[in-house]
């Protein structure tokens, strides 16, 4: 009896420790689901949070893209040369070849230009030049032919009536102080200079309505000084060409000398100036009908149909009346007529 109650013991025991270690088996099965099954939850809890932190950020992408889209599209509406220039740095020698190719190409399409100022000595010039300023070469030359019939010299000039004068320029804008211009200026040119135009830059730039740019204009125009003229067409094309980006017409004027050779200068600027009132246009260039669009970096921003910008050009380009009354005998289009009454 004793030797058939020991195994059944044992089994007892085996079946025990089996049971006892299915058990803790269970148990631990049961806590790992219940662990999973709360990680789950969690998760399931969090991802809400989650998609709606996601859901919220492209609404503030798209809030942001909308609020910078305001800017740019201002931007567009008023493009500059600047920002049609390629993206693509440009060196400097390579903008100074292409500079220099332009200006070939320009004496080519312009072998006439001229000082567009009708004049016949130095003292004209300068007094045309003065009263140039805000108004066309037109204009002036129309206006001309009365006061020079009136006051041939400095000398003359100077001794005029300044309600008179004023009346004969009146049709040129601004008459009054180029009236008093005009009185100091022959006056200086009688006393100081024995009635003569002077020949140097700096003599010239101490009469009254004279700066750098009328100077040059005399300069280069009556004495074969060479300079650069920079007025308004002039900044605005080497700008526009990518050859500077200086507003102010000195330093516009000092770089563009380091490019150009100094027995360029006063043609270039008669060239450059030619091209921006017949083709390259301040709001509306003609760039389809643009003989050297292919060097021009702003080329775009003006008309590209060919027909269509080829109604854009203007005096013999377009086969109209030049600005002189009596141009240089190599000018291809026809004389200005004089002013209505005079």
């Amino acid at each position: 009896m004793k030797s058939e109650e020991k195994p059944r013991k044992a089994t007892a025991r085996k079946k025990s420790a089996t049971a006892a270690a299915t058990g803790t088996s269970v148990a631990k099965t049961a806590t790992a689901k219940k662990t999973a099954t709360a990680k789950k939850t969690a998760t399931a809890k969090k991802a809400p949070a989650k998609k709606t932190a996601a859901a919220k950020a492209p609404a503030k992408a798209t809030a942001t893209k909308k609020t910078a889209t305001k800017p740019a599209a201002k931007k567009a509406a008023a493009p500059s040369a600047s920002a049609a220039r390629p993206a693509k740095a440009e060196s400097r020698t390579a903008m100074v070849r292409r500079a220099r190719r332009m200006n070939r190409e320009l004496a080519e399409v312009y072998p006439y230009a001229h000082p567009e100022l009708d004049f016949r000595d130095s003292f004209e010039l300068l007094v045309a030049t003065v009263l140039s300023a805000q108004t066309t070469d037109l204009r002036v030359n129309q206006t001309t032919p009365a006061l020079f019939a009136a006051y041939p010299t400095p000398e003359d000039m100077a001794a005029a009536e300044p309600e008179r004068l004023e009346e004969l320029i009146r049709p040129t804008g601004f008459f009054r102080a180029k009236a008093k211009s005009l009185l100091g200026l022959s006056t200086a040119l009688r006393d100081r200079f024995d009635g003569e135009v002077p020949g140097r830059l700096e003599d010239l730039v101490t009469l009254p309505g004279v700066g750098r740019k009328t100077a040059n204009v005399v300069l280069g125009n009556a004495y074969g000084v060479p300079g650069i003229t920079v007025d308004t067409h002039f900044g605005r094309l080497v700008r526009r060409f990518g050859w500077t980006e200086q507003q102010d017409p000195e330093k516009v004027e000092a770089e563009i000398a380091e490019i150009f050779p100094k027995s360029e200068w006063t043609m270039l600027s008669h060239r450059v100036v030619f091209h921006g009132r017949r083709i390259c246009h301040s709001r509306k260039p003609a760039c389809g009908a643009c003989p050297i669009a292919h060097d021009c970096p702003s080329y775009g921003e003006g008309e590209l149909d060919p027909e269509k910008a080829k109604k854009l050009l203007k005096y013999e380009m377009g086969g109209q009346p030049g600005q002189r009354l009596r141009p240089p005998a190599d000018y291809p289009g026809q004389p200005a007529p004089p002013l209505a009454g005079r």
